[in-house]
């Protein structure tokens, strides 16, 4: 795809970018990417922050397409850029934009040759792959990215990290392909990647990443109720303490897919209260179409609940400027 139609018509078209002041931090339009603008940018997803992510993202991404034609590490840097773009496209169901940013993540890591890229990148490519009816396809991909990591003589912490988190996205791909048995299997890979990283990282003085024992419960929530166990991913739900999950988006998250198993259980007041959880842990995740769409099913099976309608109106999303 055309960069003029990735990054100009075919999102100006839908208002994706966000017009408006450079959010505190940004950084200019003009030259190199640098570590710390990932971790600027990183920060404001997992802290919910998608305005003024996506007021970065423009002069992010135009550092991101100077600094990919530097080299390997040029190129691993604006990798991770895509990933973000693509992550959040799909927290706006901007699904053929998430698919376009994850195919230029894709190039990019495959010009840097890390393996850990490489899988982000199948990580981000599968979710849009799965969001439109494409769960085999989706599989495959990230099954692929597993087995090369897998490959890894000697894995390091960052592999060990990105290894199960491509086997959770598996698992809850394969529950949503109604392939009980790999998702399974798939959760299982993912558990054990989780205590060999635990057991290496113990004692260390590093940062956490992704993978963690309460990422993994969470995707069992998710997994289970895509199986149609609800009862199993209502156990699950019951084990979590969103306090140790380590972003406000993991929280907001895990609330949300909480509040998924308790309107397929029935329980809309308690669906509501998770909701009501989400706007609290990142009141963006609030407005999310996907978020909204289960506040409109809460609405229309219990108008009475008290609050809901302030709750409805609270979390619509802004109007948008025409242009």
């Amino acid at each position: 795809m055309e960069r003029r139609t990735l990054l100009g018509a075919g999102l100006g078209a839908v208002g994706w970018w966000t017009a408006g002041a450079m959010p505190a931090g940004a950084m200019p339009a003009g030259g190199r990417l640098r570590e710390r603008d990932l971790a600027v940018a990183r920060g404001l997803f997992s802290a919910g922050e998608y305005g003024r992510l996506r007021q970065a993202l423009p002069a992010l991404g135009a550092r991101a397409r100077e600094t990919q034609e530097t080299g390997p590490v040029g190129a691993g840097r604006a990798a991770q850029v895509w990933v973000l773009a693509s992550q959040l496209a799909v927290k706006d169901a901007a699904l053929e934009e998430a698919g376009a940013f994850a195919a230029r993540a894709a190039a990019a890591a495959a010009r840097s040759g890390d393996p850990v890229l490489l899988a982000a990148a199948a990580r981000a490519a599968a979710t849009p792959l799965r969001r439109t009816g494409r769960a085999d396809q989706a599989l495959q991909l990230l099954a692929q990215a597993h087995d090369q990591l897998d490959a890894v003589r000697r894995p390091g912490l960052a592999v060990l990290d990105v290894s199960g988190m491509v086997a959770l996205s598996a698992a809850y791909t394969a529950a949503q392909a109604r392939m009980p048995s790999a998702a399974r299997e798939f959760a299982d890979r993912a558990e054990q990647s989780t205590a060999r990283l635990t057991h290496t990282l113990a004692g260390a003085r590093v940062p956490a990443g992704e993978l963690s024992p309460a990422q993994c419960v969470l995707y069992r929530v998710g997994i289970h109720r895509e199986l149609g166990d609800v009862d199993k991913a209502l156990a699950y739900a019951v084990r979590l303490d969103p306090a140790v999950l380590s972003t406000p988006e993991r929280r907001a998250r895990a609330a949300t897919d909480t509040a998924r198993a308790l309107l397929a259980a029935g329980d809309v007041p308690a669906a509501f209260d998770q909701l009501q959880r989400v706007e609290r842990a990142a009141p963006q995740e609030a407005r999310r179409p996907s978020v909204r769409a289960l506040i409109a099913d809460v609405a229309a099976r219990r108008p009475d609940l008290p609050g809901v309608r302030a709750f409805t109106r609270r979390t619509a999303p802004p109007l948008r400027p025409t242009t």
